[in-house]
């Protein structure tokens, strides 16, 4: 198969603030606002640390991943690198599973949109709110790449702004000692109710499938790069210092959550930031934090749409049968690829109508499993790749190989502990049954599955 020609590539306009928040989107979203709360009621305090574990793994994932694209510039995104590193089988899997990846995550945070939406209107079927975002946010993406680019920078600014005014309000409440209806704000809030693992090793090992799905998109950026404007100064930028946020926003939100109202009365259900912020008695307050935490949802989910359409039209390239998804439009926008992908999309919204109840573990917990596996095809490529190219490159990765063994370790950690829930263990074995259907599929298309 030949190269696509300019006029089927996609547009360039992406700038280094573009990628970093469309990132900080795609990664901060429901597994924070309304995850959390679940994995709070689990694990605790704990949860803390189980998120900086987290960070340090998305991390290494990074540099990983930024020194192969950063190896050679004709690869256009890290699936181009698995292709390249691990074969066109291999390519073919990911690429699809990761296609199901964003369709998952997109479809928890559409769910995540109708559970917000009833915060102000109870008796509103959780369904109906789900079908119109979805509808209002393909149709943004259906807008030119800068349209997104800029709204999506803006979304997410708005997400991380309110994250950074939550964590110094509840700071200065900590310090203050400011009542709540649970007691007073204070750190020992974090000691006080069974010390920092009130749950056991049990409960802190549970948590971890909430915590790698809050993670979920945050190599997104190695998607981007097809589109990112100088991606040689862009890149470095953007994997050096998303870790860094992310894991601040995350870390910085749940001490002060769990600070300002004890860890074993935040509900299992619903967002603990609104809870938390509705227990101040200050007017507004939880309105004013359930717009936020709806403006992350749609943020998040707006970025899932971008990259599921996109991985349409790259798969299509390397299917000839799938050719008409290939299409851009006037604009450089992959319509069709956007356009089936948010049909698919839209099965949460009937999931919406008979699970509504059970919806977001189901589908984040699929959405898990298979980012495992994407992340776990990453590594492995670059371990291929400094097989090959031992010396160290112009963004080579730290601590090489411990770093890319204690990502292989986290993520196989998180794959056994998924087996601990019955909820998770039926989700992750239906993700296990789509990576061996996709596996046979591969086989069954030759040698080349690429069409090349």
């Amino acid at each position: 198969m030949t190269d696509p020609t300019p006029q089927d590539e996609l547009a360039r306009n992406l700038s280094a603030r573009h990628i970093q928040l469309l990132a900080i989107g795609g990664t901060i979203g429901t597994g924070l606002f309304l995850g959390a709360g679940q994995s709070i009621h689990v694990a605790g305090p704990a949860l803390i640390f189980a998120y900086l574990l987290a960070g340090v793994m998305c991390f290494f994932l990074l540099r990983a991943l930024g020194e192969l694209l950063l190896a050679d510039d004709g690869d256009r995104s890290f699936l181009d690198l698995i292709r390249h590193h691990l074969g066109p089988r291999a390519a073919f899997v990911t690429g699809w599973t990761y296609w199901f990846c964003w369709v998952a995550i997109a479809m928890a945070q559409v769910t995540a949109i109708g559970v917000y939406i009833r915060f102000w209107w109870p008796s509103l079927p959780q369904w109906l709110p789900a079908l119109v975002a979805l509808v209002l946010l393909l149709a943004v993406n259906l807008t030119s790449v800068a349209s997104f680019g800029e709204l999506e920078f803006w979304f997410s600014m708005i997400k991380v702004v309110a994250i950074a005014a939550l964590i110094v309000i509840g700071a200065g409440m900590i310090f203050g000692h400011s009542a709540t209806s649970a007691g007073a704000a204070s750190l020992a809030n974090l000691t006080a109710h069974g010390g920092l693992l009130p749950k056991g090793w049990w409960g802190f090992m549970l948590a971890f499938q909430m915590v790698a799905f809050s993670f979920t998109s945050i190599e997104q950026v190695g998607l981007t790069a097809a589109e990112a404007h100088d991606p040689q100064r862009t890149l470095p930028r953007v994997l050096n210092s998303l870790p860094v946020m992310v894991i601040a926003l995350y870390v910085g939100a749940l001490v002060v959550l769990m600070s300002i109202f004890p860890w074993n009365k935040v509900s299992a259900s619903g967002s603990p930031f609104v809870q938390v912020f509705a227990s101040l008695n200050i007017p507004g307050a939880a309105s004013i934090v359930n717009f936020v935490v709806l403006t992350a949802a749609a943020s998040a989910c707006m970025a899932c749409i971008y990259s599921a359409g996109r991985l349409l039209f790259e798969l299509s390239l390397q299917q000839p049968r799938l050719a008409k998804l290939a299409k851009l439009s006037r604009r450089q926008v992959p319509v069709r690829g956007l356009t089936l992908s948010s049909i698919v999309i839209a099965v949460a919204i009937a999931l919406n109508v008979v699970l509504p109840a059970s919806v977001f573990t189901l589908v984040s917990s699929v959405a898990t499993v298979c980012f495992l596996f994407v992340w776990t095809m990453i590594i492995v490529a670059h371990l291929r790749y400094k097989r090959r190219h031992p010396a160290p490159g112009l963004f080579a990765a730290p601590l090489f190989p411990l770093g890319d063994w204690y990502v292989l370790a986290f993520l196989a950690f998180v794959f056994v502990v998924m087996f601990f829930s019955r909820d998770t263990a039926i989700a992750t074995s239906a993700a296990l049954l789509l990576l061996a259907a996709l596996t046979i599929a591969a086989r069954r298309q030759g040698p080349h599955p690429s069409g090349k």
